[in-house]
């Protein structure tokens, strides 16, 4: 068929405007959205020059689902920081809508035969379920008071690592798919670094400044300088990720062989440790020194864990015993972390007495959404949403009790301890054990910084952990060694995983 083409008979896209049909549709969409531009605003004139797009996205998508999966892990770079831009448009609910998209898309990919669900039958996908049905659960806690604020937080808790884990399973099978990944989180983290160092150089733009002026101001300008948080929810956020970035590039880069990839492991690794100091975020610098101290131990090298080691010591010595630097604004607040008894940590710690005399008698919380100062939005007035949280675990605690905080990190150590036996003991694949010592080492730097950031449960960090853990918890469908315990077995179909 190949052959009987004629090369001379080709036609560009662009001749084809030759066609009047084509040039009177052009011309008719640009006068159309000039008229809903002109009465209805911007954003619907915008939504219909997208509609095309969005049509073909959409074809493009039905027939590869595995775009719905990358699509989302864009988007959670991006959904929080459009709100800004896009105030009346629900730009929150688009992660939902991608996440739905890509399930229905699995369903008609393969329409005329059952969708292959068994990659998805993993623990880490039972422990999501049981995780949900928790939150499911907490609808009928006696102290709930707003469905608005349980809706509103119970997406982030729950229903993205339900929606998550699975598709991860399902779509991300081979080192190339995952290299893909790598490569669309080092992207986006790039430019949230280059975005962060525009507001510090430049200064923030109209709607930036606008989200300040609104209320912003109080977290983001410290004793007049400028919290940076790029395109991200908050300074918070935009720190631990970069961080978490930084981390994961970096045990990348050191393993890497192909010049390019290492280039570019080594730019997002540079740019995100950059992105952390210049965030202002105290507690985003305990990411690396937890991540690569469990790099050094899972790498089972003396010489690199002697070394790592001694490198992370200097690095604590540096904060903690010197006033090197003291004159830089980011230098001097990243210090201040390593003060025990610093003026913040002090409130943070009364905080947590007050709230552990109100939960004792509730070992179910007061509430998904009903704690902290993001829940005065619903409940102004309610005793939770006076006292801020600030750590992740502190608002999970509060808002799930005990039983929930328990749940909660039982769910992430069996992750950990789970990636840690892989990678020490079945793992046999040397490139992939270098990318789940990645991820692993970047989850548990996470995990520490969560104890003084709600960071863990906020895009891009929860699409980026919950894939995670779905890819560790895999790993093993990865490996393209043969494991010498399964292929000597008597039992081939025995798994130990």
């Amino acid at each position: 068929m190949l052959g009987k083409t004629n090369p001379f008979e080709y036609r560009p896209g662009s001749l084809k405007l030759e066609k009047p049909i084509m040039a009177v549709s052009v011309v008719a969409l640009a006068v159309l959205a000039s008229v809903f531009i002109s009465r209805m605003g911007l954003v619907v004139g915008l939504l219909l020059v997208a509609l095309p797009f969005g049509l073909i996205f959409l074809t493009g998508l039905l027939r590869y689902p595995i775009i719905g999966f990358y699509t989302a892990v864009i988007l959670g770079f991006l959904v929080l920081g459009l709100g800004r831009y896009l105030t009346s448009a629900p730009v929150g609910l688009g992660m939902d809508g991608i996440l739905m998209l890509t399930y229905v898309a699995l369903l008609f990919n393969q329409f005329n035969q059952r969708v292959n669900w068994k990659p998805a039958l993993k623990d880490i996908t039972l422990l999501a379920v049981i995780w949900f049905g928790y939150s499911i659960l907490e609808f009928f806690n006696p102290e709930m008071r707003s469905m608005s604020a349980y809706i509103a937080g119970v997406r982030g808790i729950s229903l993205y690592m339900l929606l998550t884990i699975p598709l991860a399973l399902i779509l991300i099978d081979t080192k190339k798919k995952l290299d893909v990944f790598f490569l669309i989180w080092g992207i986006f983290s790039i430019l949230a670094s280059l975005k962060g160092l525009m507001q510090l150089t430049i200064g923030v733009d109209p709607w930036e400044k606008a989200w300040l002026d609104g209320g912003g101001a109080v977290t983001h300008l410290i004793f007049g300088k400028l919290r940076v948080f790029s395109f991200m929810s908050d300074a918070g956020q935009f720190g631990a990720n970069q961080a978490y970035s930084a981390v994961v590039a970096g045990i990348l880069f050191l393993s890497e062989k192909i010049k390019t990839r290492k280039l570019f492991y080594l730019t997002v690794a540079v740019l995100g440790i950059i992105g952390m100091f210049i965030s202002g975020t105290r507690g985003a610098i305990s990411v690396p020194l937890a991540g690569f101290m469990l790099y050094f131990i899972l790498m089972k090298n003396k010489t690199v864990l002697i070394s790592g080691m001694v490198m992370l010591a200097l690095v604590f010595v540096f904060f903690k015993f010197t006033t090197i630097g003291q004159g830089n604004d980011q230098i001097r607040r990243m210090r201040s972390a390593f003060n025990p008894k610093d003026a913040s940590l002090m409130v943070r710690l009364e905080n947590q007495k007050k709230l552990s005399s109100y939960l004792i008698s509730r070992p179910m919380g007061g509430g998904i959404g009903h704690a902290g100062i993001k829940a005065q939005r619903f409940l102004p007035n309610a005793y939770l949403s006076q006292i801020a949280t600030d750590s992740w675990y502190v608002m999970i605690w509060a808002e799930q009790g005990i039983i929930g905080l328990l749940l909660h990190l039982f769910i992430l150590f069996y992750v950990l301890i789970k990636s840690a036996r892989l990678i020490l003991f079945r793992i046999r694949d040397p490139e992939l054990k270098l990318k789940m010592i990645a991820l692993t080492a970047g989850l548990f730097g996470i995990m520490v910084a969560s104890y003084g950031n709600a960071v863990l449960g906020t895009m891009p960090t929860a699409i980026l952990i919950y894939a995670s853990m779905a890819f560790v918890c895999n790993a093993k469908s990865m490996d393209s060694t043969p494991d010498p315990i399964e292929t000597n077995s008597n039992n081939p179909t025995i798994n130990l995983t």
